[in-house]
């Protein structure tokens, strides 16, 4: 299971198949979770002090094939993309609908249901109800013993932490009688030592990239106004 699949599942409803209130950007986040899944896998990495040329730039380190297709298909655009910041690549990943296919491979894997319907009986709508819960199910246990119990986080978990602390919706991942403290203790693993320095990059490079996404339309709008 991708990391970016287990945010779509995370931020799906399992009854209604649509997105739960307050996600915004999508796409983003999505595009956001290849790239760090990748720099984990160590076929992205991001340029440091160390290496030659600008520090802070994409650089592909292994251009062999995962064998999953959005990773790929994120790993082959990425190859012609080297040596631009990580937030610019965010965009073009997050093309040719992205969400969609994933919910595609879900679907086509008994994961959810794909169910198609019409809203006010005139605008075809896809919905994506859950058909099997049990993974998502043991993500949000392993969630929870993180964010409730302390437990330390695995890479794997910190990363869609830090995704879900930066789209603002830890405590919808969570069933806590305190979810404030549950969204300190996300925020603390984001900024936390748990991965490498350039998984870390990518993750605040991402969320300053869904952050922006989110508010300068929101900017623009009220500027025209």
């Amino acid at each position: 299971m991708l990391i970016a699949e287990d945010l779509l599942l995370l931020v799906f409803d399992d009854d209604a198949g649509t997105p739960i209130s307050g996600v915004h950007n999508l796409e983003y986040s999505l595009a956001g979770a290849l790239l760090i899944e990748l720099t984990q896998l160590g076929r992205v990495d991001i340029t440091t002090e160390a290496d030659a040329g600008r520090p802070g730039r994409l650089v592909l380190r292994d251009p062999t094939p995962t064998g999953l297709p959005a990773l790929d298909d994120a790993l082959a655009k990425l190859a012609t993309m080297q040596g631009r910041k990580p937030k610019d690549v965010i965009g073009p990943l997050a093309g040719n609908r992205l969400s969609e296919r994933l919910l595609t491979g879900l679907a086509d894997r008994g994961i959810l249901r794909r169910e198609q319907g019409k809203v006010l009986k005139l605008f075809p709508v896809t919905r994506w109800p859950a058909a099997d819960s049990r993974h998502e199910e043991q993500t949000r246990a392993e969630l929870a013993r993180v964010l409730v119990d302390g437990e330390q986080p695995s890479g794997r978990a910190a990363a869609l932490i830090a995704l879900l602390a930066g789209m603002g919706v830890v405590k919808r991942a969570v069933e806590t009688d305190d979810p404030k403290a549950a969204e300190r203790r996300a925020k603390e693993i984001a900024e936390g030592n748990w991965a490498s320095e350039a998984t870390h990059k990518a993750v605040e490079e991402v969320t300053a990239a869904v952050m922006t996404a989110v508010f300068v339309p929101t900017i623009i709008a009220a500027g025209s106004a």
